[in-house]
């Protein structure tokens, strides 16, 4: 099967920290994956801010972007994304107005509403909640801030205003697809972990879109969806790697949170040592991956992009090496790029 339409192909990153590993490691190998994958061709680069979480290192989602930026040239980095509700729109217009400053025309920035963490660090993040029943107000906000100049208003941000960083809308279910449609913004679904509601959230995007006339709107919808990936040289490889990547779901489906650890075995050996609740919660929230050779990958990788008609397709790697996930991406820039 050929890949058509062919769809742009991003990265995002986690930032995983290994099992015994640490942060500084973590932040080091993300480089190294980043400067690799502008030499292939990937469009995009993207961090997640979580928080509280020993396996991943992306808390400070703006600081990591501009170290990334830092140590590359064209690639667009980016966050996907920034939980709006925990912070004050005009904070973000600032930090991003910096990094679109010092990185002009490469940093996107994608906003959630999600708190990313548990209720005890929501608090601790001192999360506004009102902030994320109005959702879309917040975001007209934050637009307004980068939008163009205006000398007499009582509050701009410097820098930040006049750089019009690009927006999109994240989410896992039909909310930030209204907003994004509401809007006239570009839309990403989180099917990596949240498949369920992909397809419907497509949907209600593209039936409700509203053309925007402002600086960064859109004319049409544009849409992208994220996808798990493992790719080897040989089928039994790549799901001997792809462990790695269902413990974790499975250290997340029971409260463990822990690094990522090294893979082991074959995967029905990993998943007969689980409950079968355990094994369906994992199932579900991993439906939307591709494991295998370059052929299969890419094979699948059309037909769900056939499926879905997104513009684009933010893959991600959870590798346990830097090595493999370096390979996974490179296998899979030679056979869909």
């Amino acid at each position: 099967m050929s890949p058509a339409p062919k769809a742009q192909l991003n990265i995002l990153d986690l930032v995983p920290v290994l099992d015994g590993g640490t942060a500084g490691e973590a932040i080091a190998s993300t480089v190294e994956v980043a400067r690799h994958a502008e030499k292939w061709g990937y469009q995009r680069y993207w961090m997640a801010e979580h928080h509280n979480m020993r396996g991943v290192a992306s808390s400070s989602t703006a600081v990591l972007i501009g170290h990334v930026a830092d140590h590359t040239e064209s690639i667009r980095v980016g966050a996907g994304g920034i939980m709006l509700p925990n912070h004050a729109p005009y904070v973000v217009a600032e930090q991003f107005g910096t990094l679109a400053t010092m990185h002009p025309g490469r940093i996107d920035l994608g906003l959630g509403r999600a708190p990313g963490t548990d209720p005890f660090t929501t608090r601790a993040l001192r999360r506004n909640e009102a902030a994320a029943m109005n959702f879309a107000g917040e975001v007209e906000e934050l637009i307004g801030y980068l939008g163009d100049p205006e000398p007499d208003a009582k509050v701009r941000a410097i820098p930040g205003e006049g750089t019009h960083v690009p927006i999109w809308i994240l989410g896992s279910s039909h909310g930030g697809a209204q907003v994004a449609a509401a809007l006239g913004l570009p839309y990403s679904f989180a099917s990596h972990f949240a498949p369920a509601a992909l397809m419907s959230a497509l949907e209600v995007y593209r039936s409700r879109f509203t053309p925007s006339t402002e600086p960064g709107g859109l004319d049409a919808p544009r849409t992208m969806a994220g996808m798990n990936v493992m790719v080897a040289d040989t089928q039994a490889e790549a799901e001997r790697l792809y462990t790695s990547v269902l413990a974790r779901f499975h250290s997340i489906v029971t409260g463990r949170r822990g690094g990522v650890t090294k893979p082991e075995g074959d995967i029905d050996s990993l998943l007969s040592t689980w409950s079968p609740a355990e094994r369906q919660a994992v199932a579900d929230m991993t439906r939307v991956s591709l494991v295998g050779t370059p052929d299969t990958v890419r094979e699948g990788l059309a037909g769900f992009v056939e499926a879905t008609g997104v513009d684009e397709v933010i893959v991600t790697c959870g590798a346990y090496d830097t090595a493999d996930r370096l390979r996974t991406y490179e296998l899979l820039a030679d056979a869909w790029l």
